[in-house]
């Protein structure tokens, strides 16, 4: 891997990690429909003014049921979500069972793409679920129920990223990879527009917080999207994805740092079995 190269792949973990952080402030006052709202905006329109700067075409009319579906499930759902649980748990876990994806991902294609589920990925599995288990059980914070309601968005979210996979696999012979990142960013603001009056915003709105809501649509979306969609052209999707391996660690450290999450080493060990489990799955050899 190119120096360069590596410099993006440190730069997306950096900027990924750091999404957890920026929730775990905005949600709590902004909710978490309002939240997921304005980042999924925001970053939609600060895409879609870069198409149209680039010439490069959207074709809304041809694709518009193609993006509503990838919105919900690829952004929508799993931003609400992570927003929710931002509310009720540290950054650090958030981002440490965010990295169990590739492993729903592994289950959604054997059952959705007859992919084999091989011994390999069923030990990933294991350790992925001991790793999230310890961290819930034995981490710095104490288990409680919304403890609990946290991690089960968290894994509802990994679930929606497997799905997304899933589809985005099926359309993308008709869309190119800047057309599904920005239409998901605009088919989510759409799909949660409507649930918008049911969630008043529950705190005061400062000028904290349209700032941090401004990086994580700006930043941690439109911007990560752009260093992704390169790295997965200039290194390939494999190497792309050791992203996941890196978030946890960053998150843990923006979370530490910023806003003074505990972290012991049963955090240390769940994020170990996490990264673990993600490596057996994401570089299974090919015959397996």
């Amino acid at each position: 891997m190119r120096s360069v190269d590596l410099l993006r792949l440190l730069s997306l973990a950096a900027i990924w990690g750091a999404s957890f952080l920026f929730m775990r402030v905005l949600a709590p006052v902004l909710g978490a429909l309002w939240t997921a709202e304005i980042r999924v905006g925001l970053a939609g329109l600060a895409l879609t003014l870069l198409m149209l700067a680039t010439q490069k075409p959207i074709d809304i009319r041809r694709h518009w049921r193609q993006y509503l579906l990838l919105g919900l499930v690829n952004s929508a759902l799993p931003f609400a979500l992570y927003s929710f649980a931002a509310m009720r748990m540290p950054a650090g876990y958030s981002a440490i069972v965010n990295a169990t994806s590739p492993l729903w991902g592994a289950v959604m294609g054997a059952i959705f793409l007859s992919e084999r589920f091989t011994g390999r990925k069923m030990l990933g599995m294991l350790c992925g679920v001991v790793g999230v288990g310890f961290l819930v059980r034995l981490g710095p914070v104490a288990f409680t129920s919304d403890l609990l309601l946290g991690v089960l968005a968290c894994v509802g979210a990994t679930i929606c990223y497997a799905l997304a996979g899933i589809y985005s696999k099926k359309v993308s012979g008709a869309m190119n990879s800047m057309q599904m990142a920005t239409g998901s960013q605009v088919g989510a603001a759409f799909v949660l527009l409507p649930f918008l009056p049911l969630a008043p915003v529950q705190g005061e709105i400062t000028s904290q917080i349209l700032l941090l809501g401004a990086a994580l649509a700006l930043l941690c979306s439109a911007v990560a999207y752009l260093i992704y969609f390169r790295l997965m052209t200039d290194v390939g999707p494999t190497k792309a994805l050791t992203v996941t391996f890196l978030i946890p660690l960053f998150a843990l450290l923006w979370g530490h740092l910023f806003l003074h999450e505990a972290i012991t080493m049963s955090t240390l060990i769940g994020c170990a079995g996490v990264v673990l489990a993600t490596w057996l799955v994401v570089f299974a050899p090919k015959s397996s």
